[in-house]
């Protein structure tokens, strides 16, 4: 028999109905969520249904399934305790958590505050896979970042980078990426080839200005304290008291790569990110992330922190176009085997 790993209920086929009591009104408006969007999410993501009434709701569904979802709302509630105000991302996560088994770690993820953003509001992890980041980015010089889009890669070093300039531990922060076309012809666009890249690194903008703000980020690139370069501009220096942070590295040469990682200076700290599902490489060119992966695997001080679908934190339909395309590219590999 088998058994789920939240409180060890058993996954069996019933349909069963259960009843969860809202302790009162002000808690109930925000579990449920505008228009019942948050309700919908659980619905969606556990294959329940959700009907409150008064001060209860009535949870339908497979028993297992029933129970997963009686537990993401404890947990989501004890949020509401905390004065934490729950998004869709939060209420996401807790389904996702609860499908992989994790959902006791989910009171952990907001326990820290990695920063405050500049509007002020908190930015935590928001899963089990960036939690294991966030920690493998702290115990190691070297940190690789591998799955698809939308898991906050990107988004979460940055914030690591920040941190770590103003408490001081870096005294620069080089964000970069290889100048790979991403289906568009890099010699038709305008100026020198950091201003062709530029519009490549419109994330890692967006990040630094959600985090610190347009200006600051202005003010810091201005005086160099923050350098966003093409990955050409790295090539013959050592990089000391630095936060470095490489992006789209599946499209890094076998040579790129090793160039960029022998770049690390005392007092760094470096982040290789990547999905190795999206190379752009020219055909017959070996990705230096995928060579990376077999040949650091066991190299002390370098971590690898591998992210899947489940990890995705934009909206849940992210999640499944991935899986989506995941599973036709195997299908497609395995017809090629059989021809």
């Amino acid at each position: 028999m088998k058994r789920n790993k939240v409180k060890g209920i058993c996954n069996l086929s019933a349909q069963i109905q259960q009843i969860f009591t809202f302790e009162n009104a002000e808690q109930q408006t925000k579990l449920i969520g505008v228009n019942d969007n948050f309700l919908r999410l659980i619905e969606e993501g556990l294959s329940v249904q959700l009907h409150a009434r008064g001060d209860q709701m009535t949870i339908s569904g497979d028993e297992s399934q029933v129970q997963l979802a009686r537990a993401v709302l404890s947990e989501l509630t004890n949020l509401i305790k905390h004065q934490i105000n729950l998004s869709p991302t939060d209420v996401v996560s807790a389904v996702t958590m609860a499908q992989r088994g994790t959902l006791e770690y989910f009171g952990d993820l907001y326990s820290e505050t990695l920063i405050r953003d500049n509007k002020g509001r908190a930015v935590r992890v928001k899963n089990f896979g960036q939690r294991q980041y966030i920690q493998a980015i702290r115990k190691n010089d070297i940190t690789f970042g591998i799955g698809p889009a939308g898991t906050g890669k990107t988004y979460l070093a940055v914030v690591m980078a920040i941190s770590s300039l103003k408490r001081g531990e870096v005294e620069r922060i080089i964000i970069t990426r290889p100048a790979v076309e991403a289906g568009e012809s890099l010699g038709f666009l305008p100026g020198d080839l950091k201003e062709k890249v530029d519009p490549y690194l419109r994330p890692i903008y967006d990040a630094m200005n959600a985090i610190i703000g347009a200006e600051q980020t202005q003010r810091l690139m201005d005086r160099g304290v923050i350098e966003i370069a093409p990955l050409a501009y790295m090539r013959g220096r050592t990089l000391d008291d630095a936060f470095i942070i490489l992006d789209e590295a599946q499209n890094t040469t076998n040579q790129q790569m090793k160039m960029f990682l022998t770049r690390l200076g005392f007092g760094s700290k470096m982040i290789v990110n990547g999905d190795v599902s999206q190379i752009d490489l020219p055909r017959g060119a070996k990705s230096g992330l995928i060579s990376a992966q077999k040949i650091l695997a066991d190299v002390n001080r370098i971590a690898f922190v591998r992210f899947s679908s489940a990890d995705v934190v934009r909206h849940p339909v992210v999640g499944l176009i991935v899986n989506a395309y995941e599973a036709a590219e195997e299908r497609l590999a395995l017809l090629k085997k059989e021809h």
